[in-house]
């Protein structure tokens, strides 16, 4: 019997173009075999024992005979690549429309849009990733007190600013204000707020970072698990992208290393319920991101040491983040499915789920909530025969 569930989504963490890759442009996409093409390889032990082997080619990354974990492959149906209908969809809520989109950046009128709501004049607006905004950017920012907007061509507006140029609670206040007045008129669905640190050429992202998103439009693992008296605990960005909704605590962490180490603190202190945590492992930089899932791999020995009976350990992705895409923009892609814990059965293939609500529909089933409305569970087969 389940009683517990502690879910691990690296975002970005893809393993090949999807069937629909070719609607968002792509189609040549693999994040991991990409990641470790420019790295010579990748070395990832644990995540190799669990079964990532099976589930594609990366450089590096055995197929073992004997796996430890169960894994396969989890699908999209939702219109849209990003964090936001990613975990929608993982929660069991299927987004159908994407809306507007802005591949060459936003418009004149769309920048005019955003500074009034703003109240303030700003800088950027093109397509970027976050670290191409601040070196572009960063200096002028610094110079006028115009705060710093990018997108990632989709529904996504990241707004920044220096402490120094509007404090935390100014830059707060303005991006949640602002996804108010831009979410129907623009379909900017989600506002990203980002304190900035550090000075002129040396300027960085600062802890702080705030997602503004609203809540799903349909109902989720969460709210069910909510109305099954289930403790539900969300880590790092998950309370924001569930506007809060169904958890009975939100954990803010500066990074993925940070969430993990809060992870593993309520081991001893969450006995039941779901763990859901939010791990921004794989950035823009191709290099650092292939050095940081390495470092994920070698993190999780310690938390499967720490799994007893009536565990279920998941680790998967929301999108994939190839690092051969431009601007290191969300890529449609698979994602890895890989599942331990004690007393479960090894080995199985789940094969490809067409449907990322799949694990949505297997956590409310393994925690004794109502179904949800879409997905299939996989439960009956981690049970050792």
């Amino acid at each position: 019997m389940i009683k517990r569930v502690i879910l691990l989504v690296v975002e970005g963490l893809g393993v090949g173009a999807t069937d629909d890759a070719s609607t968002y442009g792509d189609t040549s996409c693999h994040t991991l075999a990409h990641l470790a093409e420019s790295a010579g390889g990748l070395s990832l032990p644990t995540l190799e024992s669990l079964g990532l082997g099976h589930v594609t080619t990366i450089q590096g990354v055995r197929s073992m005979a004997q796996p430890v974990g169960c894994f396969g492959r989890l699908g999209f149906k939702s219109k849209g690549v990003d964090s936001l209908v990613g975990y929608w969809e993982i929660a069991g809520c299927v987004s159908e429309e994407e809306g507007r989109t802005f591949p060459n950046g936003y418009s004149t009128a769309a920048i005019a849009a955003l500074e009034a709501a703003l109240g303030h004049k700003v800088v950027g607006g093109r397509v970027a990733s976050g670290e191409e905004a601040l070196k572009e950017f960063g200096a002028r920012h610094l110079s006028d007190g115009a705060p710093i907007v990018w997108t990632d061509g989709r529904q996504t507006c990241h707004v920044a600013a220096h402490d120094s140029v509007w404090s935390g609670e100014v830059l707060y206040q303005r991006v949640r204000e602002s996804r108010k007045a831009l979410r129907d008129a623009w379909g900017m669905r989600r506002l990203v707020a980002h304190p900035l640190i550090g000075a002129v050429g040396a300027l960085r992202f600062g802890p702080g970072r705030k997602d503004y998103a609203g809540e799903p439009p349909g109902q989720t693992m969460l709210d069910l698990l909510n109305r099954a008296s289930q403790i539900l605990i969300g880590v790092g960005k998950v309370g924001d992208l569930f506007g809060g909704r169904g958890l009975t605590r939100s954990v803010v962490t500066s990074s993925w290393s940070q969430a993990l180490d809060e992870v593993s603190g309520m081991f001893n202190k969450v006995p039941r319920g779901l763990i859901f945590a939010g791990l921004d492992v794989i950035g823009s930089d191709a290099v650092n991101s292939a050095a940081a899932i390495e470092e994920f791999d070698r993190r999780l020995p310690a938390f499967l040491d720490q799994l007893r009976p009536g565990d279920l350990f998941i680790i998967t992705g929301d999108h994939g983040r190839d690092p051969n895409k431009p601007h290191a923009v969300p890529t449609r892609e698979w994602v890895p499915l890989l599942i331990t814990g004690p007393k479960l059965a090894q080995g199985v293939n789940f094969g490809l789920r067409p449907t990322a609500s799949d694990l949505g529909q297997t956590v409310v089933e393994a925690l004794k909530g109502e179904s949800l409305t879409v997905g299939e569970s996989f439960l009956d087969v981690l049970r050792p025969g």
